[in-house]
């Protein structure tokens, strides 16, 4: 098959398989496999011989938006930013990120899965082999009345989904820059401060008597399930378990 990327970057990292896949224009020898990353910039266009199944995630990133990160994050002209073509490469660290996107995707977190998004940026130009850059320092975090007017909106839309684009619109702030200073100003991210306040909700709730179900919905939570695995790894217990203990 052919791959072209005319407008925006392109983060891939290969999930499971691989091993039938080989890049034609590229070394012949190189092949897939879980956990080989591709990057592939603006303009990018390749060919590629597949034989057998796999499975992998692309992160596509428009360039205004990656340019408008590494401002940020590195406080340098954007410009500067090269964007480097890498074929399957081992790259842990954006590995893990980017396998947190996948799974944030897969069970509907569209707050974690744009954490993911913007950190998989930041920690590509960290790596020594594609600029080696540090991010410039945060001093001060968030304004006082941003984080009253995020902290409230949290708490109005704790049933809903939320978003980190609007938590950050709050600011008037980019999401990736808003999510840094946030972290400055609490000490966690906003997906980890929104997560801890849907299991303290969840807990006001279960002292009544309302269905399970019903107050995953109400704390925004994507299923019973789901809570149940929040509730678990931020209590220690379950939410059936917690009920029966008040």
């Amino acid at each position: 098959m052919s791959y072209e990327r005319p407008d925006g970057h392109t983060f891939s990292l290969y999930l499971n398989g691989g091993a039938g896949t080989r890049r034609l224009d590229g070394s012949p020898a190189a092949r897939g496999r879980p956990g080989a990353l591709c990057v592939m910039p603006q303009g990018h266009s390749s060919e590629w011989q597949i034989t057998d199944p796999f499975e992998f995630v692309h992160l596509y990133v428009p360039d205004d938006q990656m340019r408008r990160v590494f401002a940020e994050t590195f406080d340098r002209d954007s410009r500067l930013m090269a964007l480097p073509e890498v074929t399957f490469a081992e790259a842990p660290l954006l590995a893990r990120t980017l396998r947190e996107l996948t799974n944030a995707m897969l069970a509907d977190d569209h707050l974690l899965a744009e954490e993911a998004m913007t950190q998989t940026i930041s920690d590509f130009f960290v790596d020594r082999r594609y600029g080696g850059m540090r991010p410039c320092a945060i001093s001060g975090g968030l304004a006082p009345h941003v984080r009253r007017r995020a902290l409230e909106y949290v708490d109005a839309h704790l049933g809903e989904t939320i978003r980190l684009q609007d938590l950050a619109a709050i600011g008037q702030l980019s999401p990736f820059h808003f999510q840094r200073m946030f972290r400055a100003s609490y000490g966690v991210s906003p997906h980890g401060w929104v997560a801890h306040q849907r299991v303290e909700r969840a807990k006001s709730m279960l002292r009544g008597t309302e269905p399970l179900a019903q107050i995953a919905s109400a704390c925004g939570f994507s299923s019973q399930s789901h809570m149940t695995r929040a509730f678990k790894l931020g209590t220690g217990v379950t939410p059936s378990a917690y009920r029966q203990q008040q």
